[in-house]
């Protein structure tokens, strides 16, 4: 399984973002499926994660409330959606179903 996250990219204070990780193989294997941020500086968090078959989530608490994760298994995809946007949320974001699958980053910047 490959995985590709994609749709950062530069949003100002309290705008939004989706987040896409697009997963190529076999996706079923793929079964906690979670986003990862990497802030100037600071080691990598999870963030959120969904399992797949039963829809259970999670989500730190600097993003609960603000950042919805979900999947779509017919397009082998899951999504971070990001609403409220703060300069604290800038980072590299992975896509990954530690420990065997990883994306390459996408980089959020939340900047006025």
């Amino acid at each position: 399984v490959q995985l590709q996250a994609s749709g950062g990219g530069l949003v100002q204070p309290g705008g939004s973002l989706r987040l896409s990780c697009a997963a190529s193989g076999n996706f079923f294997r793929v079964i906690a499926r979670s986003w990862y941020r990497q802030a100037p500086g600071k080691e990598r968090e999870l963030i959120a994660t969904i399992i797949s078959g039963d829809g259970r989530t999670w989500y730190a608490d600097s993003v609960q409330g603000r950042f919805t994760i979900s999947t779509d298994n017919a397009k082998n995809t899951w999504y971070l959606e990001m609403n409220s946007l703060r300069s604290e949320d800038t980072g590299v974001y992975y896509c990954a179903s530690p420990p065997n699958f990883w994306g390459q980053g996408t980089l959020v910047t939340v900047s006025s």
